[in-house]
């Protein structure tokens, strides 16, 4: 299935393909709003804004990019009553897409008294032997609607479709998320033997300097991060 090199694949069942929405490369489904951001105008200036925008901040481009998309495989609706403690769910699909958790699993969690809810996943993630996946919440792509929980699995060794829990956050009313809307981000990640060692100390009079002049050429929109920090890759 896999060789030496990295990869990662997503497998359905044969009579799910063409019908499931498919998983992406994050970087393709960049939100619109994102793409359609321009520079400001000169009068809108300050001595901290340089009238770039965040589509040249590289590491939160990097962030949206990371990994892999995995859609919603079909249209939902979600009905949230009763001040957000009920929530029923209905969609356009021959299988389930969306069921209850036991709210005693997660007893004393922030999002009482909303209950706790996944979505059903019908692809099956696989990686590279020592390869896990991060599967989390699309980054900086805030829904108004729910919040997926974060989760990360050993895809090398675990051949099965994972599930995504979540939490209705929106107001009472129905909702409909349509079929093809990001719902989890996948990042694959290298498991290492060894945990790195952490520290806390103060800095010392040459990482101040460095520390200093990274800084001052970021904020001056010399892109410095572009050409040397991501160069160093």
């Amino acid at each position: 299935m896999i060789g030496s090199k990295p990869v990662i694949e997503f497998l359905c069942r044969p009579e799910d393909k063409g019908v499931i929405a498919e998983p992406v490369p994050a970087g393709t489904v960049l939100p619109p709003w994102f793409r359609q951001l321009h520079g400001v105008d000169a009068d809108r200036l300050s001595a901290t804004n340089n009238g770039l925008t965040v589509k040249r901040c590289m590491p939160f481009l990097d962030a949206l990019s990371a990994g892999w998309i995995i859609p919603l495989a079909a249209t939902v609706r979600l009905e949230i009553k009763d001040e957000g403690k009920t929530v029923d769910a209905g969609w356009e699909f021959d299988r389930e897409m969306v069921s209850n958790h036991s709210s005693f699993q997660v007893a004393g969690n922030p999002f009482e008294p909303r209950p706790p809810m996944k979505f059903h996943n019908y692809w099956t993630v696989r990686t590279t032997k020592g390869w896990s996946c991060l599967f989390v919440s699309p980054i900086n792509r805030p829904s108004d609607v729910i919040q997926v929980l974060g989760g990360m699995v050993d895809t090398d060794t675990y051949a099965s479709p994972v599930n995504f829990p979540f939490i209705a956050t929106a107001p009472d009313g129905v909702y409909t998320l349509e079929k093809g809307t990001p719902l989890i981000q996948v990042i694959p990640v290298k498991r290492i033997n060894e945990k790195a060692d952490g520290r806390v100390r103060v800095e010392s009079e040459e990482e101040a300097h460095e520390r200093e002049q990274i800084r001052r050429n970021t904020i001056s929109g010399t892109a410095w991060y572009r050409r040397n920090a991501r160069a160093a890759r």
